[in-house]
């Protein structure tokens, strides 16, 4: 039996043909490995270098192994977050000619960690909140993609802090299946195998004394399904709005953000009919709105100030002959950013005389100006504009209110 390296691509088996596959993996000499921590895994799992990248290797059956290599490379194309499949090992055989399992390999996630590694110090509770909701989001982003998981939990996910967001990605498809569409069943079959996988994780955590005392496993696998299920209905429900409602997606962008969820990533498609609107959630830290806009706009603002003008320059720029998400010829964000702050941001707080802003800076006029025209466009049942927003805000609101 000769050995036999499926690949992605053509440097791969160049590389990898450098590491020991006449050996056991769990008896692989140090000096191919590389030393990372790991998850609890069924299987023999180790990391070592390949050329010049890390990758993970795992011996599991030939069956198996091809399965898993051809759902990893599905749901890449599908754009899910999961570990990226590099290639499949078969026809291993050691040194007595002694057949080996075959071996699957992926690329190493740079700067994720294992759930167990990062409960090493104990974790305060809100923050194993923000990792349970990244979960939630994964697993809706599975759904929505046709792929039932059959084995969510903490164990078979990494997590990763990436520009100010908690990520999950997918690490372990070896029971996943992927179809055109998922029943209710299926999903749920799923929520309620996460659910209690997490307890048990979190009870196994509780019983080392790495678990804070104030958390309580089975509720917080309870939570992630609720979590789920919030999630999911706000995202799948049709969201079709004329053009004139312009207030209504700013309503779906509240929804999430009562939910614990901030909007990240916002794609506006225009169709004939209305406006379609897909949201794409993030669980991110505490300043990175403020970052965000601050990288885009070179504006200075509060974390729930930047949180508004980032969403209502998201809605505007959906609006712009050149704003083509992903398209090379379409306008950078950056640009059409520079150009809402010319065109709508500037103009708009100017036609606030500056005696009755008093010491209050532009970013809080504007957003204070967006949550006016939220209040008189739930009113009208319309987007009423900017342009009456402003009015209104001077007569109503500044008239009021003490100068100087």
């Amino acid at each position: 039996m000769e050995l036999q390296i499926t690949a992605t691509s053509p440097e791969h088996p160049a590389s990898l043909l450098d590491l020991p596959w006449n050996i056991p993996l769990e008896q692989w000499p140090e000096e191919h490995l590389v030393a990372l921590p790991r998850g609890i895994s069924r299987h023999v799992v180790r990391f070592a270098r390949a050329g010049g990248e890390i990758v993970a290797v795992k011996e599991v059956g030939e069956w198996a192994a091809v399965r898993e290599y051809g759902l990893l490379r599905d749901l890449d194309r599908l754009a899910v977050p999961a570990v990226d499949a590099l290639a499949v090992v078969t026809g291993r055989i050691d040194e007595h000619g002694e057949p080996l399992e075959p071996a699957l390999i992926t690329r190493h996630l740079v700067g994720s960690q294992p759930y167990r590694s990062m409960f090493q110090t104990t974790m305060r509770p809100s923050t194993i909140r923000r990792l349970l909701d990244a979960l939630a989001v994964l697993l809706v982003r599975l759904h929505l993609a046709g792929f039932a998981w059959g084995d969510c939990s903490l164990s078979n996910t990494l997590f990763r802090r990436d520009a100010g967001a908690y990520a999950a990605y997918l690490v372990d498809a070896e029971t996943g299946q992927i179809q055109p569409r998922l029943t209710s069943g299926q999903r749920d079959y799923d929520v309620e195998v996460a659910r209690v996988n997490i307890a048990g994780e979190l009870m196994d955590l509780e019983a080392s004394g790495s678990l804070h005392p104030s958390v309580d496993p089975v509720l917080f696998g309870e939570a992630i399904a609720e979590r789920y299920r919030d999630l999911w209905h706000e995202l799948t429900r049709q969201s079709v709005y004329p053009l004139a409602q312009r207030h209504a997606i700013d309503q779906r962008v509240r929804r999430l953000n009562d939910l614990g969820f901030d909007v990240a990533e916002m794609q506006i498609e225009r169709s004939p009919d209305g406006d379609t609107v897909t949201f794409v959630p993030k669980v991110v830290d505490a300043g990175h709105h403020q970052r965000q806009l601050l990288r885009l706009t070179g504006l200075d603002a509060e974390e729930n100030q930047a949180r508004s003008l980032l969403n209502d320059l998201e809605t505007w720029m959906a609006t712009q002959d050149d704003y083509a998400p992903g398209d090379p010829l379409g306008a950078r964000p950056e640009v059409l950013a520079h150009r809402w702050v010319r065109d709508v941001f500037r103009p708009t707080v100017r036609r606030v005389p500056k005696e009755l802003r008093g010491v209050t800076d532009t970013a809080q006029i504007y957003y204070e100006l967006l949550e006016h025209r939220w209040l008189l466009s739930e009113r009208a049942g319309r987007d009423v504009g900017l342009e009456a927003t402003v009015e209104d805000y001077i007569r109503t609101v500044l008239a009021d209110r003490p100068h100087g």
